[in-house]
């Protein structure tokens, strides 16, 4: 019987061993304070805010003063932890978090705004690039047609 039982002991010991851990809250938390996901949040509340105001036009200054003021941008970060958490093991977060310390990882954090900032706005040339050579694709066919 308890050579019976070692392939299941084997099995065990071996699928325990390959299940990474999972990140914890606190250090996901901390890898989102160092890369400033907070303030992402407040800053795309920002953003959406004048969309917002064309939804509700009525609605006096005021109402929107005291709705930015309840806003926590808390409630993205813990809305998102899982998702990091879904991703990254404790020992992967740990390692991303010892990068953020060192000064390539600061530059990293300083830059990327801008990076993506530029990014989005290249990527937006390059789609109206695309569409205008879709559409002069499209005359040029027709027109031999």
């Amino acid at each position: 019987m308890k050579l019976a039982l070692l392939p299941l002991f084997a099995v065990l010991s071996f699928s325990s061993s390959t299940f990474a851990e999972q990140a914890s809250a606190e250090s996901v938390k901390i890898l989102m304070d160092k890369t400033g996901a907070g303030e992402l949040g407040v800053q795309a509340m920002n953003q959406m805010l004048p969309a917002l105001k064309n939804m509700v036009p009525n609605a006096p200054e005021t109402f929107w003063d005291d709705y930015m003021a309840e806003f926590n941008p808390d409630d993205l970060v813990n809305m998102t932890l899982p998702i990091y958490q879904k991703y990254l093991t404790e020992e992967e977060v740990q390692a991303i978090n010892a990068f953020y310390d060192t000064p390539a990882g600061k530059k990293l954090i300083s830059v990327q705004p801008k990076i993506m900032q530029e990014s989005m706005m290249a990527g937006q040339e390059w789609g109206r690039a695309v569409a205008m050579d879709v559409i002069k694709r499209y005359e040029q066919q027709t027109q031999k047609q």
